[in-house]
């Protein structure tokens, strides 16, 4: 296949390209600092920091997978990516797509016990029950990116090798396709319905239980404790879920190349860089912690 990339080779594609590698830079330093604090610093040794932690490595990852080949294809041309490179491609990104929609649920009920029961909060999130959550996480965006890569290879590529994105994204694929790849749709249609409207059901749920619980509370200092914690983590979820399901929950017919690159842009580069800023600068123990 080859790669059309996000950029020409104009002064202002330029520009946002000097941009777009900025953000690399800063997601991978912040999100390195990030697990870098809470694995030193004996403060951040509860549930919601291991899992931030982990948050953290996933967005590490992610940004790895994407960004430094497309930054390679643009300052060296061709964009030329082999077929088992291309699967692999998909493979990774939608794993660790997957892996971040379930730990983000799984934070939210986090929130949730921690702020409506926690006197019961150490024995409900035990180590163990935190372990087996990740675990969780990987398991299921594994599968989902074990389907998606092994499907959208199986179709016959016969015609045009030019994909018009920055990498291999299961819809921009399928327009190469030249097989009827509706069932095939209807299926990732259901796919995404699992791995993106289910947690995003969880972590509804969990908020709207917060809420109740918070405009109980009698402490103006507990309550303002609880919406700071909650709210970055609202912001963190709406642009990643909002990304995700523009891209994974249209029919094809309704994706055109340039709104999918720009939409793909923010849960590939904006949100793994925004997450621990958002997280750090609103929090006043990693706050503590990095002083």
């Amino acid at each position: 296949f080859i790669l059309l990339g996000l950029f020409n080779y104009s002064p202002l594609h330029l520009f946002l390209f000097s941009i777009i590698m900025v953000m690399f830079l800063v997601a991978l330093s912040g999100n390195g600092l990030m697990m870098f604090l809470i694995n030193v610093d004996s403060r951040l040794h509860s549930p919601m920091y291991f899992f931030l932690s982990w948050l953290s490595l996933m967005d590490l990852m992610l940004v790895s997978t994407i960004v430094p080949r497309m930054a390679a294809d643009f300052l060296l041309g061709g964009g030329l990516i082999s077929f088992t490179g291309c699967g692999l491609q998909i493979l990774f990104f939608l794993t660790l797509l997957g892996d971040e929609c379930f730990l983000l649920a799984f934070m939210a009920y986090d929130r949730y016990v921690a702020i409506s029961n926690p006197l019961r909060y150490s024995v409900v999130m035990s180590q163990r029950t935190c372990w087996l959550m990740v675990a969780g996480s990987w398991l299921f965006g594994l599968v989902d990116g074990l389907i998606q890569a092994i499907f959208t290879l199986r179709f016959p590529y016969c015609s045009s090798q030019e994909i018009d994105h920055f990498f291999c994204e299961v819809p921009a694929v399928l327009k190469l396709a030249c097989a009827d790849t509706s069932l095939y749709e209807t299926m990732i249609y259901v796919c995404c319905v699992l791995m993106l409207l289910l947690p995003f059901a969880v972590i509804s749920a969990s908020y709207l239980r917060i809420l109740a619980a918070v405009l109980r509370m009698h402490s103006t200092e507990g309550r303002k404790k609880a919406f700071t914690t909650c709210s970055s983590h609202m912001i963190v979820v709406s642009l990643f879920y909002g990304a995700a399901m523009i891209t994974y929950m249209r029919p094809q017919a309704y994706h055109s190349s340039k709104q999918d690159k720009v939409v793909s842009a923010f849960y590939t580069m904006i949100t793994p860089m925004l997450n621990p800023l958002i997280y750090s600068l609103r929090n006043k123990e990693v706050a503590g912690a990095l002083r």
